[in-house]
């Protein structure tokens, strides 16, 4: 297992930062989520096999990786995955 930097999109706020944290711990073979928000990196600690799935996982929740496909559901979603990380802070 490596530390993975993955820079994204959309990420805002603490709020963000939250639900990527608890949504990605969920992934068993994904330890020590780490979310800098003024660099809009996530860092971790996982293989190489689950890199997509953190990846997939990211998008899903409206936080594509630099250089993925952006659009405006994305960025809705991200929105929601703020909104639901302030609440649940």
């Amino acid at each position: 297992m490596n530390i993975q930097e993955i820079y994204i999109e959309n990420l805002k706020c603490g709020g963000c930062a939250n639900t990527i944290i608890k949504e990605l711990s969920l992934i068993s073979t994904v330890k020590d989520v780490k979310v800098d928000v003024e660099k809009s990196q996530v860092s971790l600690v996982t293989n190489e096999d689950t890199l997509t799935e953190v990846k997939l996982k990211l998008s899903k929740l409206g936080y594509p990786e630099v250089g993925d496909k952006n659009n405006v559901l994305h960025k809705a979603k991200s929105f929601v995955s703020c909104a639901v990380g302030r609440i649940n802070s």
